[in-house]
C-alpha cells in the first residue's frame, strides 16, 4: 500500500512515495506533498503548504507559507505566489508570451507574481508577465491577459472584472462591507480596492 513518508532532506515535510524532489529544493515544515508530484531544483516551497496529485512545480519557483496546489497544476520558472495561495484544478501558468518548440525562448520567460491570499479558480489559465493582486479570486475557466487589481473578481475570456472580493472570500455589494467578517473597504480612485484602516 503506498503512502505518505518524511524525507530526511526536510523535515516535517510528508512526501507520497510516487512522487520525486530534487536535490536543490527548499520545503518547509508542515508541508504535504501527494500522489505523482515533481518539485524540481531551485524551487522553495514554504511552511503548511498542500502539493496536490500530478502537480509540477519548478525549477526556480517560489511559494509562500499556507498555499494550497490542487490536482494537475504546473507552476512554471517565473511564478511566484505570496502567502496564502489557492492554485484550483488543473489551473494553468504560462512563462512565455510566444512559444515554439524549435526556438529556444529561456531567455524571454516572464514573471507572474500572485498576492497573498489570492484564488485562482479552477481550469483559469494565467498568461504569464501580469501581477494578480492581494486576495483576488479569479473565476473557474477565466483567462488572465493583464494585471489583476488586488480584491477584484476576474471572470471570463479574456477576464474582465466584474465585482470585489473581500479577504474572507466574499463578493462584496455596493457599501463594500463583508458579510462575513464586517471589514470595510474602499475604491481609492485609481480602479483598485484597499482595506479601511
Amino acid at each position: 500500500m503506498s503512502e505518505m513518508k518524511e524525507d530526511p532532506r526536510f523535515p516535517g515535510v510528508l512526501i507520497h512515495e510516487s512522487s520525486y524532489v530534487d536535490d536543490g529544493a527548499v520545503i518547509g515544515p508542515g508541508t504535504k506533498i501527494w500522489h505523482f508530484c515533481h518539485i524540481l531544483a531551485g524551487t522553495v516551497i514554504g511552511e503548511n503548504c498542500s502539493i496536490g496529485q500530478n502537480a509540477m512545480i519548478g525549477p526556480k519557483v517560489r511559494l509562500g507559507n499556507g498555499c494550497k496546489i490542487q490536482n494537475n497544476v504546473s507552476l512554471y520558472e517565473g511564478v511566484e505566489l505570496a502567502d496564502d495561495v489557492f492554485c484550483g484544478p488543473s489551473s494553468v501558468f504560462t512563462n512565455v508570451l510566444n512559444p515554439r518548440a524549435h526556438v529556444n525562448r529561456k531567455a524571454e520567460f516572464r514573471a507572474t507574481p500572485v498576492g497573498q491570499g489570492a484564488t485562482i479558480g479552477a481550469n483559469a489559465t494565467i498568461v504569464c508577465g501580469h501581477t494578480l493582486g492581494a486576495y483576488c479570486l479569479i473565476g473557474a475557466g477565466a483567462v488572465v491577459t493583464k494585471d489583476v487589481p488586488d480584491f477584484a473578481l476576474m471572470v471570463g475570456t479574456p477576464a474582465r472584472r466584474v465585482g470585489w472580493m473581500s479577504r474572507a472570500g466574499e463578493r462584496l455589494q455596493a457599501d463594500l462591507i463583508c458579510k462575513a467578517t464586517g471589514e470595510r473597504y474602499f475604491e481609492n480612485g485609481a480602479g483598485a480596492l484597499a482595506l479601511a484602516s
